[in-house]
């Protein structure tokens, strides 16, 4: 076996070969200051798989650096069109309630659309991670590159809006872009936690009730239960100030209907249906009441109607200091039943026993009209909020005809009855609405009440009508089902898109996915001859693309970033293409420039110096000659021809190399 031969060595181990000095190796260098050794590293094998495969992150893949910003492109997209919809159609449908008991409706509306466009925010921050990554790299495999722009250069640490401005300087367009876009996608949480609100709209629809009343006259209206049951109200509703009872309002009537089930509608309801309309009719005596003792335990008082029509009404002045009741005024008018005469309520009070007490009469003649009307009514309450007549129900029944032909029941004042409940409903009815009236007399001030021109007069009014009409919705309505034609005007909740804010994220998302297509196809080509098999980024991974490049020589560990900059100015980089290592050349001849700077000359003759830029694949070659020409198998002494690729001296003289 052939003796083998160091390059290093200062002598040959076989004694026929000729000497081979150090000063006869050659060092691979392309710079004065220092040497590199890539031509000793192996060429890449090359099997039946290739080339060692390339690394290639997955956010670099073609369907993630292209689907990304196609995805943020089409939310864009449909975020405008969703706002289109939002505004063309009022809004969009949802629950009228929240599911969701444990957190508030605004958690809902800022929270889950930030985690909505989270993922694309994160996406394209990692890609523009990734650009910035490998960008000093991409800049090195188009070669000539400066320090400051590629060993140097660390976009990463500088973060996307520093790194704005260093792209600018280097003219890095595709960084610029892709750091400015980044930047952008921190606004996307914030607009999209404002882009959706919660309003209450009216919302109309044409639909059909169902009415469980109609009208006709009750049959069990002998047992007067209706009668007993409304004084009851009127006198609830003057203790507790309450308003109308359902499906009656300012003495309207109303058949009564079916709302919607469903308990989220809170507007109202508004239906083609009967009702009836019950006036009270009441008027101020003519002329002042007479109030005429008989005995000590019996008087009379006497009044007059607008019509002239003589009420007489014994009391009993010692049983209280203040008393009230109703009468019927017989012999006035159409001879009727007592049921359905007018009447007369009447107020006294003598706190000092006077002869003169204060009196107070008011007539009333009721009435009632049939109509057909349209009733709206409150969807949540079921209070009727308006009553509008379209024209008198003229259908025959027994109510505008026979038994009663449209002549009401004055409802206080009834026949004598030998069914005692019964007798006590009269009783409790014939007491219980002029206790109500003198009951809000005594609210407001008894005695202004009785001073006031009208005092008495307005109160019956309104009481004796809520009375009324409480009766009519009972006495004058049997039950019937029926469909009615209804209109629902609901307010429902609806979910809007602001269109500021929209737009803004719109614009964002549309504008970012469409130059980020071209920005990651710009960049894949960029990266078109960049050849690395390993992350870049490991500690590892750096001194494999740096170890035999020579440059490190120059530098120390403890040299800051002007010291590193000093040392590496005037040099330019690239990737071997060969190795894939990363490879420096002297821009300017620096070498003298150091010289006068008093830099140390046994360590620049050290190091060698340069003549000529040689690739690491000439130089390998070069070097392989060498060891061949000192092989005995191709005889002692003998040397190949030259290399056409060495064009220079193949041996350097010891005060040239300096060692």
């Amino acid at each position: 076996m052939p003796p083998t031969t160091s390059l290093f060595s200062s002598t040959a181990k076989s004694p026929a070969t000729p000497a081979f000095s150090v000063a006869e190796t050659r060092f691979s260098t392309s710079s004065k200051r220092y040497r590199e050794s890539t031509h000793l590293i192996p060429t890449p094998p090359i099997d039946k798989n290739g080339r060692p495969q390339r690394y290639d992150p997955p956010y670099f893949w073609i369907p993630v650096a292209v689907g990304t910003p196609l995805l943020m492109l089409c939310l864009g997209i449909a975020l405008e069109v969703g706002i289109e919809l939002s505004e063309k159609n009022g809004g969009f449908q949802v629950p009228q309630r929240n599911v969701f008991s444990i957190v508030s409706t605004q958690f809902l509306l800022s929270f889950f659309p930030g985690l909505f466009v989270l993922p694309v925010g994160y996406l394209w921050r990692s890609l523009d991670w990734m650009l910035r990554w490998f960008q000093p790299y991409v800049v090195m495999s188009w070669g000539n590159a400066t320090a400051e722009e590629s060993v140097l250069l660390d976009y990463i640490a500088l973060g996307p809006v520093k790194a704005m401005f260093r792209a600018l300087k280097y003219n890095h367009r595709v960084i610029f872009w892709s750091s400015f876009l980044a930047t952008s996608t921190y606004l996307y949480q914030s607009l999209a936690g404002s882009i959706f609100q919660i309003q209450t709209r009216s919302q109309i629809s044409y639909n059909t009730a169902q009415s469980v009343r109609a009208l006709g006259l009750d049959p069990d209206v002998a047992q007067l239960n209706a009668f007993a049951a409304a004084a009851g109200y009127v006198q609830a509703a003057v203790f507790n100030d309450l308003g109308d009872p359902p499906f009656v309002i300012n003495g309207w009537s109303t058949a009564q209907f079916v709302f919607p089930t469903d308990t989220g509608l809170n507007g109202s309801m508004t239906v083609n249906t009967t009702a009836v309309q019950s006036n009270p009719n009441c008027s101020d005596p003519n002329a002042t009441p007479q109030f005429t003792l008989v005995d000590t335990t019996s008087a009379v008082i006497t009044t007059s109607s607008v019509d002239n029509c003589i009420a007489n009404v014994t009391i009993d002045p010692t049983v209280s200091e203040q008393q009230y009741g109703v009468a019927n005024v017989p012999n006035c008018g159409p001879a009727r039943n007592e049921t359905f005469q007018q009447v007369v309520f009447w107020f006294y009070q003598n706190l000092n026993n006077s002869t003169s007490p204060q009196l107070a009469t008011v007539f009333c003649n009721p009435s009632m009209a049939l109509y057909q009307v349209m009733a709206s009514a409150d969807l949540l309450s079921g209070q009727l909020t308006n009553v509008t007549p379209l024209n008198e129900y003229t259908t025959p029944n027994n109510v505008s005809g026979a038994p009663i032909n449209s002549v009401p029941f004055n409802a206080v004042i009834f026949d004598p009855s030998t069914n005692p409940f019964v007798q006590a409903r009269a009783n409790g009815t014939h007491v219980g609405v002029p206790g109500a009236i003198f009951r809000s007399a005594l609210q407001d001030g008894l005695d202004s009440v009785f001073s006031l021109p009208n005092g008495f007069l307005d109160k019956t009014s309104t009481i004796y009508r809520q009375h009324l009409a409480v009766t009519a919705k009972s006495i004058y309505f049997v039950n019937q089902n029926s469909t009615l034609k209804a209109t629902e005007s609901s307010l429902v909740i609806r979910l809007f898109i602001d269109p500021l804010p929209g737009h803004v994220l719109a614009f964002l998302l549309f504008g970012s996915g469409f130059l980020g297509v071209f920005l990651h196809l710009i960049s894949r080509r960029q990266r078109r001859n960049l050849y690395i098999t390993a992350p870049p980024g490991t500690i590892a991974g750096a001194v494999a693309l740096t170890a035999r490049s020579g440059f490190g020589e120059l530098l120390f560990p403890y040299d800051d970033m002007p010291a590193l900059e000093k040392k590496l100015e005037g040099l330019r980089f690239y990737l071997d293409k060969r190795t894939g290592a990363i490879l420096a050349e002297d821009y300017e001849d620096t070498y003298e420039r150091e010289v006068a700077n008093g830099r140390d000359e046994a360590m620049i003759s050290l190091l060698g110096r340069r003549e000529v830029n040689l690739s690491s694949t000439q130089l390998a070659q070069e070097a392989a000659q060498e060891v061949a020409e000192s092989d005995p198998k191709y005889g002692y002494g003998q040397h190949l021809s030259p290399s056409p690729l060495s064009s220079r001296p193949l041996s350097r003289t010891s005060s040239e190399t300096g060692l």
